[in-house]
């Protein structure tokens, strides 16, 4: 294996991880949710309410730290896939090209932060609501 591919593999890897990790988030989050509707659907304990608000709250904490981690190992990789690229056609320079013309909102990064923000914010919503009916 030379330097190319351990670079390339690593960056590869880490990618599909964050992709996996936030689908993961994403189907958590949709039960935790339907919990939560449940719970208040059927009038059940206010008590359930906190302690699904929190954990709802807990998951989105979670993996922003899982999601913050796949970032820097992603970042680890840019400098040598930017070198490596240098070597190609101007048009083939695809993270050069990325980066210089990447947005503020238009960003995995954003549009992951934003998911993972809102649905905190649900939880903590969901645990006061809880907690001022308790």
């Amino acid at each position: 294996m030379d330097g190319k591919d351990l670079v390339w593999d690593h960056f590869k890897f880490n990618a599909e991880q964050r992709l996996r990790g936030f689908n993961f988030f994403v189907l958590l989050s949709i039960f935790a949710d339907g919990g939560v509707f449940t719970a208040l659907e059927h009038g059940l304990s206010p008590k359930l309410l906190v302690f699904l608000g929190l954990f709802t709250a807990l998951l989105a904490v979670v993996f922003s730290l899982v999601d913050a981690r796949s970032r820097q190992l992603l970042n680890l990789t840019i400098p040598a896939l930017k070198e490596i690229e240098a070597t190609f056609p101007e048009s083939h320079r695809l993270f050069a090209i990325d980066a210089a013309a990447q947005g503020t909102f238009i960003r995995y990064t954003f549009a992951i932060r934003m998911l993972l923000a809102v649905q905190f914010l649900f939880g903590l919503g969901v645990a006061c609501y809880g907690a001022c009916r308790w």
